[in-house]
This record gives structure tokens, sequence and C-alpha cells, in this order.
């Protein structure tokens, strides 16, 4: 009995540790630093389309490409060579100081935080443009401790440069440990803005077999059952089969995560650049899921996650005709055959503000919706 006790008053203290009072969660985490955001922007982000920083005949062009996308991302990860990193971080501080880019979101994923450059790029970043930067996306998040840890360090460091708008955080889910801890690592910080799925990452960590990045795989299928006939079930008949999406689970329970913490959930890459198709498909896989946009790592895939994460103006002419019927939004109503009640124009509503803010920004998205 008295272990017993003894076990639970140890229980209680660590309880007692990790309390904190909710009123403290949007306190900042430095004197002086800017108090966090209560609610989490949503400008449009279609697409986080990736720039290497340390290439000067890239960033030359970025003032002619940020028109076309909703964020641009300066990488300091990966496809950034080991002896390249210190140039890509110093490429980035020239994008962030000399370049206009208009209302163009700018964003950056600095490295690992296991990596030895995570410190030199979260310091020389906030404290040389974190006035311009818009969210700083973090690499391989395991868990709520990360995201803790970039959390006050970016408090002091907001300080030191004197911000007065708090810096945004975005985790990447990369592996088996991270997407455990989605929820908790979703409600970790007032700066959370949102998640992306790694799947090339997360693809090794968990052990899956296959070698491609994101996608689905013709391996991983469900076969029609075979004919029968008289003697019973014909196994050597050809059956139909039907491949399946790797990444279904994930990012359902990606979006779950981030709806809970009123966050941003985005599909991450597509490997294959020439096959836009598959891409195309991924991409809408994920948007009809509740993802918000994805990335884009080839000018060829802006379009298609410009198409994808853009309502179909069918879809919204639809939507504004729910609600025009609905009137109030109570009751149950049948229009053109189909009942139509207070969740479907809480869906329609999804649908028309994504809609009125996309066309805000880009006018021949407005014309076809007739706004």
């Amino acid at each position: 009995m008295a272990q017993h006790i003894s076990d639970g008053g140890a229980s209680t203290r660590n309880l007692a540790s990790r309390m904190r009072s909710s009123k403290d969660f949007f306190k900042p985490l430095a004197a002086g630093a800017p108090e966090p955001l209560r609610e989490i922007p949503f400008p449009p982000s279609r697409m986080i389309h990736f720039f290497p920083p340390h290439l000067d005949k890239v960033t030359a062009k970025l003032p002619d490409i940020a028109p076309t996308v909703d964020i641009l991302l300066g990488n300091l990860e990966d496809a950034i060579p080991a002896d390249q990193k210190e140039n890509a971080r110093a490429g980035l501080v020239k994008v962030g100081k000399e370049l206009d880019l208009g209302d163009t979101q700018l964003w950056t994923r600095v490295n690992s935080l296991d990596s030895p450059w995570v410190l030199d790029d979260l310091i020389t970043l906030v404290t040389e443009i974190g006035d311009r930067l818009d969210v700083i996306m973090i690499p391989k998040v395991e868990g709520p401790e990360d995201i803790h840890y970039v959390d006050r360090l970016l408090a002091q460091l907001e300080v030191k440069a004197g911000l007065t708008k708090p810096l945004m955080v975005h985790a990447i889910l990369e592996t088996a440990r991270g997407v455990a801890n989605v929820e908790e690592i979703c409600l970790s910080s007032p700066r959370m803005q949102g998640l992306s799925l790694g799947p090339a990452d997360l693809a090794a960590n968990r052990r899956m077999k296959t070698t491609r990045v994101g996608g689905g795989h013709p391996g991983y299928l469900v076969r029609q059952d075979p004919p029968r006939g008289d003697d019973g079930p014909i196994y050597d008949a050809e059956r139909t089969s039907y491949q399946q999406d790797l990444w279904h689970y994930t990012i359902s329970r990606m979006v779950d995560a981030c709806a809970t913490a009123g966050i941003l959930p985005f599909y991450g890459p597509f490997g294959d650049i020439k096959d836009t198709v598959a891409c195309e498909d991924q991409f809408r896989n994920a948007f009809l899921l509740g993802c918000v946009g994805a990335w884009s790592l080839h000018p060829v895939q802006i379009d298609i996650a410009k198409k994808v994460f853009s309502p179909d103006p069918k879809d919204v002419a639809h939507a504004l005709h729910v609600i025009e019927e609905m009137g109030d939004g109570t009751g149950a109503v049948m229009i053109d055959g189909k009942m139509e009640d207070d969740a479907s124009v809480k869906q329609c509503h999804v649908m028309v503000n994504l809609a009125k803010m996309l066309a805000a920004r880009d006018p021949e998205l407005a014309a076809r919706y007739g706004f």
C-alpha cells in the first residue's frame, strides 16, 4: 500500500509540473516579445513554391514568379548541399532585404533541429529579415517538445530583432512518431500555422516499401472477387483491380488534428515532375479531404495546385444556389432532387468563402466565379 501511495504521489507531481493555465498560453515567452496570435491568418495558400536561395539565376526570377504563386519558400534543408548551406542562408537574407514580392507570402524551411545549421538559420533569419518572413517551416517534428524549443527561441529572437508581429511555425510530419503525436504537435503553441505531409521521409521511417515521393503505388490495391463458374470460383480468371491511396489515413488524421487546433493542413511534395496527371490526382485527393494547398517543386506544378485548390466554378455556383434557397439556413428543403439542410449550408459556406478569398487576389478567377 505504501508503495502504491508513493507512486501515486510521483504521478501527481509529474502531472502538476506539466500543468499550465490556459491564460498563460497567449502570453509571450520572452519579456518584450510580441503577443501570440489568437487566430491563424488564412490568406491564399494553394501552393508553397520552393526555391533554392543559393542559386542567383533562380532568385533573380522571383519577382516574376511571385505574382503567380501564393507562397514562396526559401529552402535551406533537403536539396541544399552541405557545402552550400551558408550560401543558401545568405541568399535568403538577400531575397528578404532586396526583392519586392508584392503580397506573396515569404516562408523558409530551416534545417532540422538535430542539424549543425539550424541554430544559425534561426538566429540569422529572425534578426536579419524577421520582419519579412511570414512562416518558418520546421522539418521532422516528432513531438510538442520540438515546437516548445522553437517557440521559446523565436520569442527571444523577436525581442532581439525588435519585431512587433510574431512569426508563425509550420511543422512537417516525416516520422511515425510525429504522426502518433500529431494532435499534441498541433496544439503545442499559438505560433502553429499548419502542417505538411512529408511522404518520402515518412515512408522511410515507417519502412514502407516504396521509393516514390508521394502518390500511389501499383502494388497497393484491391482486387475484384473471382467470378464463379459451375464448379466454384475461377481463380485464374482476369479480375479488375483498383490502385489505392497510400496516404489516405495520414492525410485524414493530419486534417482532423489541424481542424481541432484551428490551423492549416497541406499536402507536401509530389516527386515525379513529369507525371502531371498523377500529381493532379494526389493534390485533388488532399483538397477533397480538407487540405488547403500543396508544395510545388517545379513551375509545372504551380498551375496544377492553382487549378486543384481553387473550387470548381460549378461547385461554387451550386453552393451559392443552396445558400440562397436555404434562407436562414434552418430546416430542410429539396433542391434539384437532393435534400439540403443546415449541414449542407455549412459545407456550401466553406466553398463560397474560399472562392471569394481567392477571387480577391485573382481577377481571372473572380470572373470565372461571377463575383
